[in-house]
């Protein structure tokens, strides 16, 4: 299904490293080490193995919705009122992911280089320039991501291999070392983050082609190496009992990276790392929810809309201690994510399949009645 701002599978690929690549490269970490250790990396790699299997559920739904808009989708298959409940829960969600995704992005600002600035005023510049980009359009989004994509992923393999000079890899071993059952636990929150490619079906509407299951085999592969690569890179060269206590860990490679022996203190370009990976982010997940309610190209209607009720749900998360804000997002928003899209994802595949049967029992007692009439 082609539409006149159609975007390619390439871009959907990029869209997926930075949107939800932000989430497995950073956000996750602290959970998951806290959780299995130095056997966090295990984590990983099952959660990724399992969820390849999901993605044939992906796929099923992406085929049975002929890249229609999915809203329009469950318009017509369960009726108006119960597509409305279900795009309101999602929009909601989606609202209450990105706040969580601005505030963790701003209380590290805050952290470490702006401390003296009041985060209320940084959290009104973000959200001005995020609704900004919102108010264009999706290949605005998808353009700018490709160029700032480009540094991320060039930065993220420099301090990678600048950093091999102080890593033992030796750290990785024992593997199991407080048996199978952290490591289980631990697949929760890597599996949070891949099960957020149930969110690129949303705007499907906008692809130029159909997402094939190698597409999303693909997007799942990046997704697990973003994962692996600080993690990995945390426990290598802190130790895992050490990186489990750092609240940035990904940010405290930086620390390390040093040139020779007079280039060092580099880590500011972290700073454009995080801070471009969550302006993409909270536009993409923002453009999502504006699409869903049918407000994109209206920019009156988006600041108006939802500019307000996304300060008002970042207002009280800002105010929370930073190491309650840790516990929260931890131990309930990571495992209410997985939660949430794997059961919508399980609702869209009984719509589909039982749509699908009852559109071929239809066929079948139409032909019926044309044989009797004849």
């Amino acid at each position: 299904m082609k539409g006149v701002g159609s975007i390619s599978i390439l871009h959907v690929i990029f869209l997926s490293m930075t949107v939800i690549g932000l989430k497995n490269h950073v956000t996750i970490l602290p959970p998951l080490l806290d959780m299995a250790k130095r056997d966090g990396w295990l984590s990983v790699l099952f959660a990724g193995g399992i969820m390849f299997f999901w993605l044939f559920l992906v796929v099923y739904i992406h085929k049975k919705t002929k890249q229609k808009s999915i809203r329009d989708w469950l318009n017509e298959k369960i009726g108006k009122i119960g597509s409305t409940i279900i795009i309101y829960a999602i929009i909601i969600f989606l609202m209450i992911m990105t706040a969580f995704t601005m505030v963790e992005t701003l209380q590290w600002v805050n952290t470490t280089f702006l401390p003296q600035t009041p985060v209320i005023i940084l959290l009104v510049i973000y959200i001005f320039l995020c609704i900004l980009l919102v108010t264009t359009s999706l290949q605005t989004i998808v353009i700018l991501n490709v160029f700032v994509l480009f540094g991320v992923v060039v930065l993220g393999f420099f301090v990678a291999f600048t950093n091999i000079q102080v890593k033992d890899y030796e750290l990785l071993r024992p593997f199991f070392e407080h048996g199978l059952q952290p490591v289980f636990r631990g697949m929760i929150f890597p599996a949070s983050g891949f099960i957020e490619l149930l969110i690129l079906l949303f705007l499907q509407h906008q692809y130029k082609e159909q997402i094939r299951w190698y597409h999303f085999a693909i997007m799942l592969a990046i997704l697990v190496g973003l994962t692996l690569g600080p993690l990995i890179g945390a426990i290598t060269e802190f130790g895992p009992s050490e990186a489990a206590k750092q609240r940035y860990p990904a940010y405290e490679e930086w620390g390390l990276v040093t040139i020779g022996r007079y280039i060092e203190h580099l880590d500011f370009f972290s700073i454009y790392q995080w801070l471009t990976g969550t302006f993409i982010r909270v536009s993409f997940l923002l453009y999502i929810v504006a699409d869903l309610l049918k407000m994109t190209g209206d920019k009156k209607r988006i600041w108006q809309m939802l500019a307000p009720p996304f300060f008002i749900l970042c207002l009280p998360l800002i105010m929370l201690n930073e190491s309650l804000f840790l516990k929260v997002k931890g131990n309930y928003i990571l495992t209410f994510t997985f939660i949430f899209f794997f059961a919508l994802s399980i609702f869209f595949v009984i719509v589909a399949f039982l749509s699908d049967k009852s559109s071929k029992k239809g066929k079948t007692d139409k032909q019926d009645m044309k044989s009797g009439e004849a």
